[in-house]
């Protein structure tokens, strides 16, 4: 009956370990594409300044359409991307902290499990995966 529960218990740790492994992964790649635009709107706010103010300057509209902005008004709008980009930036490495000692704890429970029961380690090593 312990062995059912120690079984049970070491199951539902791997599904833990799996999940929060696949949301650290997930938080990681939405920092490397936030990472990614604010680097682009840094980029082009830097080409922004290298012209001159009286430059007629067009901003994107969908794939082939393009308007006709103020560079002031541009040049503000990648302001704030960069401003938004950083914030989120913050956040996810906020969440992917979390993520990062949730990982751990998970990862010290089957030990614990183990050293309570090790004839639930080689139960677990002789299982076939199927």
């Amino acid at each position: 009956m312990a062995d059912e529960a120690n079984r049970t218990a070491f199951i539902e740790l791997q599904d833990r370990m799996i999940e929060t492994t696949s949301k650290f992964k997930q938080v990681q790649n939405q920092i490397r594409t936030k990472e990614g635009e604010k680097k682009r709107a840094f980029l082009t706010l830097e080409e922004l300044r290298q012209v001159p103010d009286d430059t007629n300057t067009y901003k994107s509209i969908g794939m082939r359409r393009f308007a006709l902005e103020p560079k002031s008004v541009l040049m503000s709008e990648q302001e704030q991307k960069i401003k938004d980009r950083e914030t989120a930036i913050s956040s996810l490495q906020t969440s992917r902290e979390y993520l990062e000692k949730q990982m751990s704890e998970v990862e010290n429970n089957p030990r614990e499990l183990f050293q309570q029961d090790p004839g639930l380690a080689r139960q677990i090593m002789s299982m076939s995966v199927m």
